[in-house]
């Protein structure tokens, strides 16, 4: 069974998205981007997190996800997640 695949759930146009975008694309980490603005799976998804409000950015792996992080809090989350 492979490892659970690390997500990124924000828009197009939020600047901290993009950020946490381009940082792991910058570290080279491997992840599915998913705009809650187009996709309403992805909407559905993070509305289910947080009591039908939509927010954002959010990066989830497994069950485990983290709302808003800087970039000391995700490399946190990374390391948690043996990801790096």
């Amino acid at each position: 069974m492979s490892e659970p695949k690390l997500q990124l759930y924000g828009t197009d146009w939020c600047p901290k998205s993009s950020a946490l975008r381009n940082y792991l694309q910058s570290k080279w980490i491997e992840f599915d981007d998913f705009n809650v603005e187009t996709n309403a799976e992805a909407d559905a998804r993070i509305r289910a997190l947080y009591d039908g409000k939509l927010k954002f950015p959010t990066v989830i792996i497994a069950d485990d996800f983290i709302k808003n992080p800087t970039i000391p809090q995700l490399n946190e989350f990374l390391k948690k997640h043996n990801i790096d």
